[in-house]
């Protein structure tokens, strides 16, 4: 069995006993980011941007030294087109408030999947209501892929803007993001990639991708909660209006009227989160320490592990593809029988923490034919003892329900 060198880095593994199988919703945090962002709260903890002082000057440095250090880990042209928000979500709805309400027209064409997470899905509704743009979802076959005829279908004439995640949260599928980009810059569309299920797992670069907006959350990437990015291109955000105003986003304001702050300044009202960005520039440089390829492989493999130990239970069935290197460490099953939420229950029962639900993709799920699902997901830290474990607790599933092996 092999060793996983970086565990011990993780607190939380010391003293709570868990097998901790929910990466895919928030990823725990190494001692590098933790000792980082409380290093910003006991030495330099000032309001940034606006002090002259010392620790005010300091802590604006910081700031903005980790959006710079953003910029580079996804290949943005500058740091001026990194804006920090609070997660995800946030930063999508950012451009469906700011963006695609300015600019869409009753008649434009908004294309999505049926697959999003609800994040990358209500938010092009509300755009679509206030707007009268329409909206078009690109349906994928069971196994989470887009046949060539659904994306050439779907993105037509019209399309002004394409929203779709690079990984599913459910299926683990990656979606062929640049033949997407492709298609919908043919047309004259702007592409909106959710990318919270793969910044954390595999490299990233927007300009590679081509897409015009990037959106994802720190805490799956191991840094604090309250921290995300969204990446526009630059002529893009100066074009936008302000998401929210008030503080910090201006440059002068007057009893007749006000003039904003350049990007990125001016979709960051109020106090920022100077601490979680410091805390968000510490994990990215621990997941360049410990590199890309270390983590593909362990997610693999642990991935595999899990294919071959389920192929003895015929009642456990995996969502998606048949092939393990697909799912991106992301395995939805369920078991015959027992509910989703039951088996999450009773897998806590031996400290194993597993999701449970519509994993915030209903419209997947009820295009699959399946009410909610489990999953297990992994990172970099988990073992192969921890999937070996969690497997042979599923057998004690159904016997604890009186429904045998």
């Amino acid at each position: 069995m092999r060793e996983n060198p970086y565990r011990k880095d993780f607190p939380i593994f010391d003293n709570k006993g868990i097998v901790y199988l929910d990466s895919a919703a928030t990823a725990q945090r190494p001692y590098a980011v933790l000792d980082k962002e409380r290093a910003f709260y006991e030495n330099m903890n000032a309001n940034p941007l606006r002090g002259l002082y010392g620790i005010s000057v300091e802590a604006t440095e910081v700031y903005e030294h980790a959006r710079e250090r953003v910029a580079g880990f996804i290949g943005a042209a500058s740091p001026e087109e990194i804006v920090f928000t609070r997660n995800a979500t946030e930063s999508l709805n950012l451009v469906a408030y700011s963006y695609a309400c300015s600019f869409l027209e009753k008649g434009d064409r908004i294309v999505t999947t049926i697959m999003e997470h609800h994040s990358n899905m209500l938010p092009w509704r509300l755009a679509a209501e206030k707007t009268g743009a329409d909206i078009v979802y690109m349906l994928p076959d069971k196994n989470g892929k887009f046949p060539a005829e659904e994306i050439s279908s779907k993105i037509t004439k019209g399309t002004k803007l394409v929203a779709i995640g690079h990984v599913s949260n459910v299926l683990g599928v990656t979606n062929p993001v640049k033949e997407i980009a492709e298609a919908a810059h043919g047309v004259g569309a702007l592409v909106v990639l959710d990318a919270a299920q793969s910044v954390p797992h595999i490299p990233v670069n927007v300009q590679e991708l081509k897409v015009d907006f990037l959106a994802f959350s720190g805490h799956k990437l191991m840094s604090p909660f309250g921290i995300g990015v969204l990446y526009g291109r630059k002529e893009l955000l100066e074009s936008m209006p302000p998401f929210l105003r008030g503080g910090e986003m201006i440059d002068s304001v007057s009893a007749e009227g006000e003039t904003f702050a350049p990007v990125p300044h001016k979709f960051e009202a109020g106090t920022v989160n100077a601490a979680g960005a410091a805390g968000l520039e510490a994990a990215i440089d621990y997941i360049e320490n410990v590199g890309f390829d270390f983590i593909g492989e362990t997610e693999r493999r642990l991935t595999e592990i899990l294919f071959e130990e389920a192929a003895a239970y015929p009642y456990f069935h995996i969502l998606g593809s048949e092939k393990p290197e697909e799912h991106s460490g992301i395995v939805a099953f369920t078991i015959d029988g027992v509910h989703p939420h039951d088996v999450s229950s009773i897998l806590d029962g031996d400290k194993i923490c597993i999701r449970a639900g519509h994993h915030c993709a209903e419209p997947l799920l009820r295009h699959l034919g399946v009410m909610s699902t489990a999953r297990a997901s992994f990172y970099l830290y988990n073992t192969e003892e921890d999937v070996r474990f969690f497997m042979e607790k599923v057998k004690e599933v159904r016997r604890f329900l009186g429904l045998g092996d």
